[in-house]
């Protein structure tokens, strides 16, 4: 069984990013494409903590209700929550409801504070651990939970004092932020991908 998958429109997805619902959007305009604003790269390593157990269809779903309950996930105002916070969101059903992630991402938010301060951004924190372009890949079998990058991204995190951060939850995030363009070889947003990742990996090169 191929692991692409000719959609309705005539395109070929990535299997995982076709069919039905809100996957192929995802897959098409989001996934891959490269991030640099520290917002959003921060919403991303909250909800890939969060998804930790679950499929990350669960949390594409609970997406909205998570920006509105996280305020945007705009990095200072998730910093200045507190213990009732906690609380309120842990009675929320819209998001996932669990103490230790939840108060993770408000560690996070304040330990991004940090980072911010000392490396300037999150962007230039991480784009310049990114990989240089490999070959794609022509099967889900051939591509790595995890790789040397990622491993060495969440150890640095770690130490400065990032929860819920493991090597295959950094990997994740480096697939879905373009810092590594892990659309398989013949799908149809392959190319443009890479194409938006080389003038950023050249703007952050180390």
């Amino acid at each position: 069984m191929s692991d692409l998958e000719r959609g309705a429109d005539g395109l070929d997805r990535c299997a995982w990013g076709a069919g039905e619902g809100i996957y192929p959007e995802y897959h098409d305009l989001e996934w891959g494409r490269p991030v640099v604003d520290d917002n959003r790269l921060f919403e991303k390593i909250v909800l890939e903590g969060f998804q930790a157990g679950l499929a990350w269809i669960t949390i594409l779903r609970k997406r909205p209700r998570f920006r509105e309950a996280f305020l945007g996930f705009e990095i200072d105002r998730v910093a200045a929550m507190g213990a009732s916070d906690v609380e309120a969101l842990l009675g929320d059903a819209g998001i996932v409801r669990h103490r230790g992630k939840i108060e993770a991402a408000i560690n996070n938010a304040r330990a991004a504070q940090e980072l911010i301060a000392a490396e300037g951004s999150i962007a230039s924190f991480v784009w310049s651990r990114a990989p240089d372009p490999v070959p794609a890949f022509d099967g889900f079998d051939r591509m790595p939970a995890s790789t040397p990058e990622s491993t060495a991204l969440s150890k640095d995190l770690k130490k400065r004092g990032w929860r819920f951060v493991g090597p295959t939850t950094a990997y994740a995030f480096m697939q879905a932020m373009g810092l590594v363009n892990d659309h398989l070889a013949g799908c149809h947003v392959r190319s443009a991908c890479e194409a938006d990742r080389v003038p950023v990996l050249t703007r952050f090169a180390g």
